[in-house]
């Protein structure tokens, strides 16, 4: 867990005058602008977010220090992060994907399943991809109450009931 959350992804140029494709990952999409400073992994700021529309799954922004279409090609795939401080909390049934990844997955006899890998969604609500333990093929456990009756960020544990032969052994 960290102090920065990921908010949003450059996805390239949009036009020649250095506008990007925006994939903002906020309840709201437009929202990501009022979170700046936006930085990259790498350290880079970007102080103005200015939503100038929509494409295809994508927002289309103006976005200070990006000025041409290779400079926004150049950060095509970089990822967004906001200061945690700076996002609404959330309701006590939401968590940020952020806090999940890495948490390890017990099983509500207290056997461990594995540790989240990552946080999926291919339309149908989300998946945590769990790395069991000793295995080299992840599992996908859907993330609903009744799979996952509990996640427990301060403890830094989730417990999970799966759908019977879902984890191996």
């Amino acid at each position: 867990m960290g102090d920065s959350i990921i908010v949003g992804r450059l996805a390239g140029a949009f036009g020649v005058r250095g506008e990007v494709r925006l994939k903002s990952f906020c309840a709201e999409p437009e929202a990501i602008a009022d979170y700046v400073p936006l930085t990259t992994a790498e350290g880079r700021e970007f102080r103005q977010v200015v939503i100038t529309g929509q494409t295809s799954g994508a927002l289309t922004a103006r976005i200070d220090g990006i000025t041409s279409k290779e400079e926004a090609d150049a950060l095509k795939n970089t990822d967004l992060l906001a200061p945690r401080d700076r996002l609404p909390a959330l309701p006590d049934d939401e968590f940020y994907h952020a806090d999940l990844i890495g948490l390890p997955v017990f099983d509500t006899g207290g056997a461990a399943l594995g540790r989240v890998k990552s946080v999926l969604n291919h339309g149908a609500g989300d998946l945590l991809e769990v790395l069991p333990p000793r295995a080299s093929a992840t599992v996908l456990l859907p993330f609903t109450r009744e799979a996952v009756p509990t996640v427990d960020i301060a403890a830094g544990r989730i417990v999970a009931d799966p759908p019977e032969g879902l984890f191996p052994g």
